[in-house]
């Protein structure tokens, strides 16, 4: 099914470029590093951040 005349496809050109994508994403992620001492970045200076739960 991965073969060489797949990945000269569109469809096999968009799914390596969605793999180089994630990949890049995973190491640029494991990069950063947050702890308990950053969670002030994300407060502004007269009230503090609000938090919201997606479901």
């Amino acid at each position: 099914m991965y073969d060489r005349a797949f990945f000269s496809t569109r469809l096999g050109f968009a799914s390596l470029a969605s793999i180089a994508a994630m990949t890049a994403l995973v190491a640029l992620s494991t990069q950063v590093t947050l702890g308990a001492g950053d969670a002030g970045l994300a407060e502004t200076m007269d009230r503090p951040a609000m938090i919201v739960e997606l479901a």
